[in-house]
């Protein structure tokens, strides 16, 4: 993104078809390399579907972030073995989170991504050891050209939030209608629903919603059970403003 503050809208997945989504929106967030890292083929084919100026954004596998107690490890190709389980989540810089990473950013690159989100579960939370492990993951892997988007799901200290983002160069990713980010030259939003997925935004929720991301050049994901329609009201939310300066 520029300097201008500029708004990217999408959903995290496709919603309906790509053929369809490329013509709505400029931006989505891949959700399926969270659970299994597709077939480098996969990336290729959606990168030459996808017009020039679509952007592609990714949550990184959950073997980095998530251990194998997690229920998302369900969809999982290929079981853990009970002796290795932990060597998997929580940032470890072990060979298997290592090979993890490797993986996602092949995928990643091969799609063209520039900002790859790591979503850390509930239990993932601000204890020195993972702290720790955070600093060391992000200190020992090849960050390539990749922006990196943390969204912590626990209750973490904001204090605690913005030195740790600042020291490893993440930006800090929110729901903005639950936590305020605390770092990053840009603003990354993933909407969840004000009350769970199922929750659909009001207009009253876009307009605020329209005031934040006017601060900062800003990508806003929405994440609920309504997420296209939302996305595309907010879109057209922002266009009748742009109409009305011009008017």
């Amino acid at each position: 993104m520029g300097a201008e503050r500029e708004i990217k809208v999408g959903c995290c997945g496709f919603v309906v078809s790509q053929k369809e989504y490329f013509t709505l929106f400029n931006l989505i967030e891949i959700q399926n390399t969270f659970y299994q890292i597709p077939r480098l083929q996969t990336a290729e084919k959606w990168r030459g579907t996808a017009p020039r100026d679509f952007e592609f954004t990714m949550k990184a596998w959950q073997l980095i972030t998530h251990e194998p107690s997690s229920p998302t490890y369900r969809r999982l190709k290929g079981k853990i073995e009970p002796m290795k389980s932990d060597r998997y989540g929580c940032f470890r810089a072990t060979p298997e989170v290592m090979e993890a990473w490797r993986r996602t950013a092949m995928f990643a690159r091969t799609l063209g991504v520039l900002i790859v989100v790591f979503q850390c579960p509930a239990s993932f939370r601000p204890t020195k050891q993972n702290v720790g492990n955070m600093r060391e993951f992000f200190s020992r892997i090849d960050r390539m050209d990749f922006r990196f988007a943390w969204e912590p799901r626990g209750v973490w200290p904001e204090e605690l939030v913005l030195q740790v983002c600042e020291e490893l160069q993440v930006i800090h990713c929110v729901d903005p209608f639950k936590n305020k980010p605390q770092y990053g030259e840009f603003q990354y939003f993933r909407l969840h629903g004000i009350t769970g997925y199922d929750y659909r935004y009001t207009d009253v929720d876009l307009q605020g919603l329209r005031k934040w991301v006017d601060k900062r050049p800003t990508y806003l994901l929405f994440n609920n059970n309504w997420m296209k329609d939302d996305a595309l009201r907010f879109i057209d939310l922002v266009q009748t403003e742009k109409r009305g300066h011009r008017t």
